[in-house]
């Protein structure tokens, strides 16, 4: 660990927080119907979508037909992502010829995307033709970043308003992100990459000699564009199997730092905007402050361990830290920070391969994806993550005082803690439920690189990043089994479907309520007692469900390696 380790991670969160607040401030008014600098361009096309697909910008919808046309949606994009690959042989922009790609991993990379987890069973340069990567995955990466950060205003504005029935209208809320927020960062950011020496081409793949006179075959594509909305809009799918480790993924470490800040930037901003929807923007600091708290004990936890290296390296007097798998061009704490990064929020990007972190290192992405990746999170999804977990300690809180709990000036009754338990119990049910079988059935244990511990680890992150639509993996696992593409599947379409649903239900409920002014008997909710119940409530229901399962892989792993066994 070095100082200019720290200066590292310190610059990369006051950018963050400086770029929160006026990101905030545009979004919402972007998500309020308000002119922003970009309506004289941007309007006219926003009003010929509408006329075209026959939508009325003005009429809003019930809780229930929102979520109804989020789920129909979605169907249509499976469609799509699952017809273009199995058809790909057929179709053009195909310069490598690839071949229809089999129905269980179709299948599997359908659900991947369309639930913004973006896991991958194959290797996106040696699978996927130019025109799969674009009309199939890029457009989802675009369309399920946008409902992830509809469905949290929705959530928002459930919070805000006050006896109304309706939270919003699921086609404009989609179509103004789109059109608004990610389509205009993502054109000058895919520029900023080429810049940096992306490839962006429809070209065919190119052949090199070495100087030992062999033939290369060199993989490009249109991965600027593909890699900039990736990032924005925590998908974290790769155009190359290496992903961010890739050169043409990630060439420079400018690129990997705008890559870390990209990241972030939505999610962190959503918390502003939630602040602002409300009436009081210390709201919204107080929910960053949440996040902020457990990120930074998890960088400090992750660099620690790299840095520190193993009981096995200091036996062998190699210093310097843990550089298994990591690339030179980033380092131990860039490569710290970013798996940190693409965790806490559901992006699942690496420019490492945490299958080589040591124990505790690469437990810490881990845990955050356990916690249900609300730390920023992916764009949307953290913070109506987050949210439950706010609802949660609110009720803790005036159970405390015997008095009914209130947040931004509404009653949290028995309703809305029901739902915010049913959304966040599903997810271990598939973490801890899969795993469970995944480590006993021996088609999936032929699948495991490693025996012990590690191996248990790299089914329990399998499905752990499936659940929680993050999509890295342990790379020590092969996943393209007939197996893993169904299970994976039905762990992403729950992590993603079944936590949205009671969240959206959350959201209904509250907009029906009266807005309730706050009393001398009001729980504060924007200042360090409140944070501090956050993140203990986050911890605790954290640490009863999943302290079993991390003691039987990455925990028992730290304790065998200080024991001189490695696995």
């Amino acid at each position: 660990m070095t100082m200019i380790g720290w200066l590292q991670i310190i610059l990369f969160c006051a950018i963050i927080v400086a770029l929160t607040k006026p990101l905030g401030w545009y979004m919402t008014r972007v998500f309020n119907g308000e002119r922003t600098f970009l309506s004289p361009v941007l309007r006219p096309i926003e009003v010929g979508i509408y006329w075209i697909s026959g939508v009325d910008e003005k009429r809003e919808q019930h809780w229930l037909t929102y979520t109804v046309a989020m789920l129909l949606f979605h169907v249509g994009g499976f469609l799509i992502i699952y017809g273009v690959m199995r058809l790909q042989a057929m179709l053009p922009f195909n310069p490598a010829d690839q071949s229809a790609v089999a129905p269980d991993l179709s299948f599997n990379t359908a659900i991947s995307f369309i639930t913004n987890t973006n896991w991958q069973n194959y290797g996106g340069e040696s699978t996927l033709s130019y025109l799969v990567q674009m009309l199939g995955l890029t457009h989802q990466n675009f369309l399920s970043a946008a409902t992830g950060i509809a469905l949290a205003v929705a959530l928002i504005r459930g919070f805000s308003r006050a006896s109304v029935r309706t939270v919003g209208n699921f086609w404009v809320d989609v179509t103004r992100t789109t059109l608004y927020v990610l389509l205009p960062i993502c054109v000058v950011y895919c520029l900023f990459l080429v810049w940096q020496g992306m490839p962006q081409t429809l070209g065919d793949y190119v052949e090199a000699t070495t100087l030992e006179g062999a033939k290369q075959t060199i993989a490009v594509g249109p991965v600027a564009s593909q890699v900039a909305i990736k990032m924005l809009g925590t998908n974290g799918g790769g155009f190359f199997n290496a992903n961010a480790a890739h050169p043409f993924e990630n060439p420079t470490a400018l690129s990997n730092f705008v890559q870390m800040l990209s990241i972030f930037l939505i999610g962190a901003a959503m918390t502003n905007v939630f602040g602002r929807m409300v009436g009081n923007q210390r709201q919204g600091w107080a929910i960053l402050a949440v996040m902020g708290v457990l990120f930074v004990a998890g960088v400090a936890v992750t660099y620690w361990a790299e840095a520190n290296g193993t009981s096995t390296m200091h036996a062998l007097g190699l210093a310097g830290g843990n550089m298994e798998g990591k690339e030179m061009r980033f380092g131990i704490v860039a490569s710290s920070l970013f798996a940190v990064i693409t965790t806490a929020a559901s992006c699942g990007a690496v420019n490492a391969m945490h299958d080589s972190f040591t124990a505790l290192g690469g437990m810490i992405p881990l845990i955050n994806m356990q916690l249900g990746e609300i730390i920023i999170g992916g764009v949307g999804a953290g913070l109506y993550g987050m949210l439950l977990f706010v609802i949660l300690a609110i009720f803790v809180a005036g159970l405390m005082v015997g008095r009914t709990p209130e947040y931004v000036g509404k009653k949290i009754e028995a309703r809305e803690v029901k739902m915010a338990m049913l959304a966040i119990l599903v997810l271990p049910l598939m973490y801890l439920g899969w795993t469970a079988v995944g480590v006993v059935y021996p088609a999936a244990v032929a699948s495991m690189a490693n025996a012990g511990p590690h191996g248990f680890t790299e089914v329990l992150y399998a499905f752990t990043s499936a659940t929680g639509n993050n999509g890295s993996a342990f790379a020590g696992l092969t996943g393209n089994t007939l197996f893993y593409n169904l299970t994976l599947a039905s762990a992403m379409f729950v992590g993603r479907f079944f936590m949205i649903v009671p969240a959206m239900a959350i959201a209904g409920s509250l907009a029906g309520k009266k807005s309730v002014p706050p009393s001398a008997g009001t729980f504060p909710t924007t200042g360090g007692l409140f944070v501090g119940l956050v993140v203990g409530v986050i911890l605790i229901i954290g640490g009863l469900t999943f302290f079993p399962a991390l003691a039987l892989g990455p925990i028992v792993e730290h304790l065998a390696m200080n024991a001189g066994q490695v696995f």
